[in-house]
């Protein structure tokens, strides 16, 4: 009896294993590959998405990538569809840290953070103080001193409760040991500009990218930038580590697929984003968009995301942030 079981066992393998093999050759010939952006069409994640996934396609043959956005509770509902989807190739989807770790701190969520499987980052917009040209506060000292000589009278903007700004702000009022300022959270910075441009907040806590234009006009002007080295972009403005702070904060944007995607398709997936990212086409149009460039790949983007993920869940514990 063991031994039909066993032979019954042995031949369901076999005749399996061919269909396996055959599943995995033909992709991504079967059909065309999702890419899900869990923010609305035409911000940051989006332009960054369509603009990649072309030239990965150029590079894996067969592969014709369908971008869809699948917006709602701040990045949520794009990523736990991402996350439970099929570990199949065909569904893959873009991201942004830290958000991405900090939603589940705040609520419940249909997904776990660090079981995505990381493909490649491409984008760190660092985050910045961005105030109007007219502010009386100059810099970033002057800052400090009018939030510790007015605790609880200063206001400042966001793109959302939890959002890579938000989190900027917390790691910037623990670094100083400044009293909490007023938190002003916004759904983006598109409605958050015009705001601060008519005065209604002493400042805003967005990325560098956000509102680079307004301050070449010279509407805005920025105090200092949390990148690791000042942006080409924005060389006239020092970072906070020049200025003694060790602050580092930003979106990292990148694309991620389902846990457990199989290392086949991973592995080829990772080597067309290496190329990619290398092309002079993609450099010179993200240049031309404003896109800060910081292209990691595979498992050095997976260790990134850790390094991020530990320092919003330590965060986190000082200070739960879910009504500041």
């Amino acid at each position: 009896m063991t031994t039909r079981r066993s032979l019954g066992a042995a031949t369901l393998a076999a005749l399996a294993a061919p269909h396996v093999v055959r599943a995995q050759a033909v992709w991504p010939n079967e059909r065309p590959v999702e890419i899900t952006v869990p923010f609305p069409a035409g911000g940051g994640v989006d332009v960054m998405t369509r603009l990649i996934m072309p030239l990965v396609a150029q590079r894996i043959p067969g592969l014709r990538p369908v971008v869809i956005n699948r917006s709602g509770a701040a990045g949520q509902l794009g990523l736990e569809f991402v996350f439970n989807a099929a570990p199949d190739g065909y569904s893959l989807g873009a991201t942004t840290l830290p958000a991405h770790n900090s939603i589940p701190l705040e609520r419940p969520v249909r997904y776990r953070p660090m079981e995505f499987s990381f493909l490649a980052n491409i984008v760190e917009d660092g985050n910045c103080f961005y105030v109007r040209s007219e502010s009386p506060i100059q810099n970033v000292q002057q800052l400090i001193d009018m939030a510790k000589a007015r605790p609880g009278q200063l206001t400042f903007g966001t793109t959302g409760i939890g959002s890579d700004d938000h989190i900027f702000m917390v790691g910037f009022e623990a670094a100083t040991g400044i009293p909490p300022m007023i938190h002003i959270p916004f759904a983006g910075a598109a409605p958050l500009i015009p705001q601060l441009l008519g005065g209604h907040m002493d400042l805003a806590a967005i990325n560098v990218g956000d509102a680079l234009q307004l301050k070449r006009e010279g509407k805005l002007r920025i105090l200092a930038q949390a990148n690791r080295a000042r942006w080409a972009e924005a060389a006239d403005v020092p970072t906070f580590r020049e200025l003694g702070l060790d602050i580092v904060y930003g979106a990292s944007r990148g694309i991620v697929g389902p846990p457990n995607l199989p290392p086949r398709i991973t592995e080829r997936l990772v080597a067309a984003f290496r190329e990619a990212l290398a092309d002079p086409a993609f450099t010179s149009e993200a240049q031309r968009q404003l896109m800060p460039l910081r292209p990691v790949v595979g498992r050095e983007y997976a260790a990134m995301a850790l390094e991020i993920d530990e320092r919003v869940q330590g965060l986190w514990r000082a200070k739960p942030w879910r009504n500041t």
